[in-house]
């Protein structure tokens, strides 16, 4: 029996989960509708279409939804929180239908500071259904703004931010070492790329930031191809958010990493992470619904069957 409707609602698209009794994935939708471009009507029309035909559920949302500028505004929580906190602290925006669409706040780390939104539902997604990554993990969540977190005792302790995929976006759409390489060019090349990540390795103290520009070079004097670029490219940068990430750290001194979110993503990430000498997992598929699921639970908005939640 469908019980939850679960929104991953972030910038640029919508995802929508109707889930059982138990947990289980009934039926996934997704809609190219962010909070920065949504359809005509607004968020209730976007709700509407991406539900339509689903029976009436509790419904809860996470992501940009709840940002400034989203559907309605929430605070972040600052760390250290776990799921009941989280859950805790749900917001509620009354849709047009006169149903509550209930919605998860952000974290902050007050101590670098830092800020996350979306991401934390994935991690707890995560956790619950690896219970081996609750006690002492770290999670890694690659993106346009990825996210390295601190797992202990099943609460988040902390988490920093690395800008690498929007960098790689901007030096490529934007910068001279874009001119010549074709719009719909992919970072696909997993020999070059892994060039990239061996190149910021071995630039040291210097870091990628001494190496960007040397594509334009080997661009010039043909040892990079247009379409090498972009994947030369990506190594660079995964390999400095790594190196970043990861200094005054040997390989042993860091708590097991999971990498959480899109499988081709996650795949180039782990080998570059190898090149650092870090190994990696990856976490369960959809931590995102698992993640929105137990909060629901958690606050009491479902009624739940015995059995686990499931995939």
């Amino acid at each position: 029996m469908a019980t939850l409707i679960a929104l991953d609602w972030g910038t640029s698209s919508l995802r929508a989960y109707l889930l059982d009794d138990g947990g289980a994935i009934i039926d996934v939708r997704q809609r190219p509708w962010g909070v920065r471009n949504l359809p005509d009507g607004g968020f209730d029309a976007a709700l509407a279409d991406i539900t339509r035909d689903w029976p009436r559920c509790v419904r809860i949302a996470a992501g940009m939804i709840g940002a400034r500028g989203g559907w309605h505004e929430m605070a972040y929580l600052d760390l250290p929180t776990d799921v009941a906190r989280v859950a805790e602290s749900l917001g509620e925006v009354s849709a047009l239908d006169g149903d509550p669409v209930h919605l998860v706040p952000g974290l902050r780390d007050t101590q670098r500071p830092d800020v996350m939104r979306g991401e934390e539902t994935q991690i707890l997604g995560a956790v619950a259904r690896d219970p081996a990554l609750s006690a002492n993990a770290t999670l890694l969540l690659p993106g346009t703004h990825s996210k390295w977190a601190e797992v202990r005792a099943g609460r988040v302790i902390g988490f920093r931010t690395a800008m690498t995929g929007e960098l790689y976006a901007l030096l490529l759409q934007h910068s001279i070492l874009g001119a010549g390489v074709d719009d719909d060019a992919q970072a696909d090349d997993a020999i070059v790329f892994l060039r990239g990540v061996r190149e910021t390795r071995a630039s040291g103290d210097a870091g990628a930031l001494s190496r960007i520009f040397t594509l334009r070079a080997q661009w010039l004097n043909g040892t990079l191809s247009p379409t090498e670029l972009p994947s030369y490219l990506s190594g660079l940068l995964i390999g400095e958010e790594i190196r970043g990430m990861s200094a005054g750290r040997e390989a042993a001194d860091v708590s097991p990493i999971a990498l959480v979110g899109d499988p081709v993503l996650c795949a180039r990430y782990r080998k570059a992470l190898r090149e650092f000498g870090f190994s990696a997992t990856l976490a369960p598929d959809n931590a995102a619904a698992h993640g929105l699921w137990r909060i629901a639970v958690s606050a009491g908005l479902i009624a739940t069957a015995s059995r686990e939640a499931r995939a």
